[in-house]
């Protein structure tokens, strides 16, 4: 199907097709040079109103930023990294609640050394 190839795939089927003495050429061409580069960054589109758009220019000038797309970039950027750093500690005090919670009702049995401790205490702090 002629109408998912990219451009250097169109090259390479015109050439197969008219000239068939340089196939090998024309594939040859199609992984080396025809290849598309494709971008590393994404975009993000986002709608506002007059007011807000005012508003953020503002506070961009303000903080010193060179344009409103940097403003944006650095606040949304902070505040989401906020965001999962509190949702972060939220679920590792849970966690450690659960711990702490086991542990109180389920202690595990003393091992020789908290029994040695034990006797020491005692042997120390008793009356003779």
């Amino acid at each position: 199907m002629i109408f998912d190839l990219n451009f250097a795939e169109i090259y390479v089927w015109c050439l197969d097709f008219q000239f068939e003495n340089v196939r090998f050429f024309s594939v040859h061409l199609r992984h080396n040079y025809f290849k598309m580069k494709t971008s590393t960054q994404s975009r993000f589109d986002t709608r506002l109103s007059k007011a807000q758009k005012e508003f953020f220019e503002y506070a961009a000038q303000l903080g010193g930023f060179r344009t409103l797309t940097e403003f944006v970039i650095h606040s949304t950027q902070t505040h989401a990294a906020q965001i999962v750093e509190k949702h972060q500690s939220i679920l590792q005090s849970k966690k450690d609640q659960a711990v702490f919670f086991d542990a109180l009702m389920n202690p595990p049995k003393p091992n020789t050394n908290l029994k040695k401790a034990v006797a020491r205490y005692n042997k120390a702090t008793t009356k003779k």
